[in-house]
């Protein structure tokens, strides 16, 4: 039997349609398998320059076909929308409060103060925040989990920062800090980054609430999806909640 030029072409052509059905089961299985596809993960500024870059990378290195959505959000805001199901997990401060979360602490997040390089206080080591209620302060925003977390710490000591400016961004804080204007408060990485290019001097605050922690933030690990599992894991998460 010899095909005619018709069934030669309807052969090449399935030919292609099963090579095809092939492809897409594997990609298929693929994505169900955690092997491919883009997760969405919210961070806080300090996780962003401290923590996940150096994790990040040899993760996504050996997983080619998967892709990270990494958005950054105030602590806050993560909680809040991991709270209402829109993601489902993100890096943030032990400083929040999540209710019916889990946290689990991954790396450490100290606070430090930045003083202009001119400062009274710019050679100094370490310093009590008692020590600098009274100086003249960047603050961050309103609503800010940090500045919250702050400024209930100045309540407890009978005080109220003296706030001069609030800034959106911790850069702001570094630039305005530089020029002379007050002194802020930011988690040590933030100031690590930023201290090259705006002069400061970074204090440690020897209290024990500027210690923070970072932390992943989820709501069960079960319900999590196999390569966010992974991902976590790969930040130090584990399976049992702490």
């Amino acid at each position: 039997m010899v095909t005619t030029e018709a069934g030669e072409a309807l052969a090449h052509h399935a030919r292609l349609i099963l090579r095809q059905h092939s492809l897409l089961q594997g990609e298929l299985r693929d994505f169900g398998a955690g092997a491919r596809g883009t997760l969405l993960l919210y961070a806080n500024t300090a996780a962003l320059m401290g923590l996940l870059p150096q994790k990040l990378a040899p993760w996504l290195a050996q997983r080619r076909r998967l892709n990270i959505d990494l958005r950054e959000r105030s602590s806050t805001e993560i909680v809040r929308i991991i709270g209402a199901g829109l993601a489902e997990a993100g890096v943030v401060s032990d400083a929040v409060n999540p209710t019916g979360l889990t946290l689990q602490p991954v790396a450490s997040d100290h606070l430090v103060l930045i003083v202009p390089v001119a400062h009274r206080l710019a050679e100094s080591k370490a310093i009590g925040f008692a020590d600098v209620t009274d100086e003249q302060f960047i603050g961050l925003e309103a609503g800010s989990a940090l500045q919250n977390h702050i400024d209930e710490h100045a309540a407890e000591l009978h005080k109220t920062l003296k706030l001069r400016i609030r800034m959106k961004s911790f850069e702001g804080s570094c630039q305005m800090v530089s020029q002379g204007v007050g002194v802020a408060i930011i988690p040590l990485a933030v100031a690590g980054r930023f201290r090259r290019r705006y002069p400061f001097k970074a204090i440690t605050i020897s209290d024990n609430w500027a210690r923070r922690r970072l932390c992943l933030c989820f709501q069960q690990w079960d319900t999590l999806s196999a390569p966010m599992q992974s991902l976590l894991a790969q930040l130090g998460g584990k399976a049992r909640t702490l």
